[in-house]
């Protein structure tokens, strides 16, 4: 670990508020809110960026679940709904969490979606919201945010994408 290494300090330090204003897009549940709890122990402002606002059957959290426990966790939590293939909703989102926050110094992307399938199982149209998603959606949210993260002085970008593609 090196201590010049945002990142790396991001992690470990006890008084990291690098975490100061982060906007994290897929953390309505799952790593992506474990990293948002983590920011929030720490008191950072963290925008919630995903699609779910109204529970899913057999997933728990939305937006808004997220942003309570952000909240409970000593942070405070922003829900917003984007969709991160949409180039309007993800401008909207990056435009709200500044204008709330005041600028943005974490973008964590963390949005995916994947498919357990072999690959001649797989049809286009599942393939197609990978990509859009995974890949596209990651480079959307980076190029929106990249102009607040230039004014931050402890700008961090973290791309988690999960490939779920079985090849036979």
């Amino acid at each position: 670990r090196s201590p010049n290494n945002p990142v790396h300090r991001m992690c470990s330090s006890p008084d990291a508020l690098l975490w100061h204003m982060s906007i994290f897009q897929g953390a309505s549940r799952g790593i992506g809110l474990a990293i948002g709890l983590r920011a929030a122990r720490e008191g950072a402002n963290v925008a919630i960026a995903a699609k779910t606002i109204t529970p899913h059957p057999k997933l728990p959290g939305t937006i808004f679940t997220a942003a309570e426990e952000i909240n409970k966790a000593g942070g405070r939590g922003l829900a917003l709904e984007v969709d991160v293939r949409d180039e309007s909703s993800v401008q909207n989102a990056v435009d709200a969490c500044v204008k709330e926050f005041g600028g943005i110094d974490i973008l964590i992307n963390n949005a995916s979606a994947i498919s357990l399938t072999p690959t001649e199982a797989t049809d286009m149209k599942r393939y197609d919201l990978m990509h859009h998603i995974n890949t596209r959606g990651t480079f959307l949210c980076s190029k929106v945010c990249l102009p607040h993260l230039k004014k931050s002085a402890n700008a961090v970008r973290l791309s988690l994408m999960t490939i779920g593609l079985c090849l036979i």
